[in-house]
């Protein structure tokens, strides 16, 4: 039986209203998870783009709680820079190929330049099926090499929210862009 955007939409609605983000998001991984591994749900909500349509697609909005589905679809290589969802959290969930994710250790945080200068911490190969819960404040990039598709569940609309100005620390000298 094919897990629907809409049943995927009420089970991470009623997790975040039970149990709240912190406690609840191994469940809403899990779910995230459920949806990645129904090849239907795929198909449904994560259709080829065309060169014209941006690479991100807000699916679902909840009007009660803010969160939003997104569905991301990139056919050529996406390099994102360190960034954070602000005062947001995210879930990442890869569908098809692969992204080389990297989380940063902030190594200078309120500096002079009211820039927040990190370092690589971690990195690690993300495949169809794997899901990763990112807290408000941690930052990451991610590496695209070949197309891709994923999920991208956002506490609120990212459209609407100011993000932190974040750079490798050897970056010092020119400002990076927010990468998605």
């Amino acid at each position: 039986m094919t897990y629907t955007l809409s049943e995927l939409a009420l089970d991470i609605k009623n997790i975040i209203q039970t149990n709240g983000i912190l406690e609840g998001s191994g469940r809403i991984c899990s779910f995230v998870s459920k949806a990645l591994m129904d090849k239907n749900f795929i198909s449904d909500n994560l259709p080829d783009r065309t060169s014209d349509q941006k690479p991100r697609e807000v699916l679902y909005e909840d009007k009660d709680t803010g969160f939003c589905i997104c569905g991301h679809v990139y056919h050529t290589e996406a390099i994102g820079f360190p960034h954070d969802h602000g005062s947001s959290w995210a879930v990442y969930g890869q569908a098809d190929g692969e992204t080389e994710m990297t989380e940063w250790e902030i190594i200078k945080d309120n500096s002079d330049d009211d820039v927040i200068y990190v370092k690589p911490n971690k990195k690690y190969i993300m495949k169809s099926g794997d899901v990763h819960f990112y807290a408000q404040g941690d930052v990451h990039s991610p590496l695209r090499k070949e197309p891709v598709r994923l999920l991208r569940i956002e506490g609120v609309n990212l459209d609407n929210i100011k993000r932190s100005n974040i750079k490798a620390e050897d970056q010092k000298s020119s400002q990076g862009t927010v990468g998605k």
